[in-house]
């Protein structure tokens, strides 16, 4: 609006600002901070149980607190760790699907049934946006061949980080012979929800999954993973969730930043219903064009010249490397 000024006993007309004007008295966004657990937060390879449990600790409340703020990304950051722990228990499982195999199968093939590894990437996905997880650690048991009642190693007692353990080591322990490896996994299904509870993170956030083959934790000569029945398993579980924690406030830290990028860069698009694709990036660890098409109410067409926008501003990034079957996420 144009400003009336009193110039020598004559009023005069002051234009309003321009638009370039208006753009550039308008405030810069804050700066980014930075998010990381403390650098001391790591334990030591010959920790003992009270380090690992006070290491983990730390590294669990800056988690905690991160996510306390309900941060747009946290989708994002949810689905991307269920798609490390689908690769993992992939891994424990014996079969071969990768995360890339497994995003492949959730994004591209997700009408269908997605084989075993894929079944275990969508419980994980299930977990991290559950709003009874009592039910999907059912529903997680009965797939696995595990059906009963599982819901009693939710309610350990102790800490945080040892009722974890405790639920993980009693649907291990309580499971025949021939499913040991199925009950392995159920186990840290169930040790992430006792902690999500615990921790007052919710829906649950796959942590220990991530973690618990990790090379820093195999112990003796054979380099053997720990396992709930292990005498030292609230140590492994702590030291685990300790490493899970700190890789996940890493990934958050530059989850925001390729946000921020996403939100700088979606004023300069045009394509209707470029508000809901963002959000879809912001939701889900991935997406493709089609499903982003159905999204926003796009044509096929639009919605991959749309991705192909986001990835020369810098917002978005290809994750297959391929010419065809594309699939995009932050």
């Amino acid at each position: 609006m144009a400003r009336r000024l009193l110039c020598c006993g004559m009023e005069r007309i002051d234009p309003a600002p321009s638009r370039a004007r208006r753009k550039r008295l308008t405030p810069a966004p804050p700066p980014l901070r930075r998010l990381a657990a403390p650098g001391w937060s790591t334990p030591r390879a010959e920790a003992g149980e009270a380090e690992c449990f006070f290491c983990a600790g730390a590294a669990l409340a800056t988690l905690a607190a991160l996510l306390a703020e309900e941060p747009a990304w946290g989708g994002a950051l949810r689905q991307r760790l269920a798609l490390r722990a689908g690769a993992a228990s992939a891994r424990v499982m014996r079969l071969r699907e990768d995360e890339p195999a497994l995003r492949d199968a959730e994004h591209l093939y997700a009408a269908g049934e997605p084989g075993p590894a894929g079944r275990l990437h969508r419980l994980w996905r299930r977990l991290a946006i559950a709003k009874d997880p009592v039910a999907c650690l059912a529903e997680a048991g009965a797939w696995m061949g595990l059906p009963q009642d599982h819901s009693a190693a939710l309610r350990c007692e102790g800490s945080a980080l040892a009722a974890a353990a405790a639920a993980a080591r009693a649907i291990y322990g309580a499971a025949p012979a021939h499913l040991r490896a199925e009950a392995e996994l159920l186990g840290l299904f169930a040790a992430d929800v006792t902690l999500a509870g615990r921790l007052g993170v919710w829906p649950p956030i796959p942590l220990l999954a991530t973690k618990f083959g990790d090379p820093a934790l195999r112990r003796g000569a054979a380099g053997r993973r720990p396992r709930p029945d292990d005498l030292d398993w609230p140590r492994s579980a702590a030291f685990a969730l300790a490493l899970a924690a700190r890789d996940a406030v890493a990934l958050a830290d530059d989850l925001q930043r390729r946000a921020a990028a996403l939100a700088t860069a979606q004023p300069k698009l045009r394509a209707k219903g470029a508000g809901r694709v963002v959000a879809l990036l912001l939701s889900d660890d991935a997406a493709t064009p089609a499903h982003a098409a159905r999204a926003a109410g796009l044509s096929d067409r639009a919605a991959r010249r749309l991705f192909d926008r986001l990835v020369t501003l810098g917002a978005v990034r290809e994750l297959t490397g391929r010419d065809t079957f594309r699939i995009y996420g932050l």
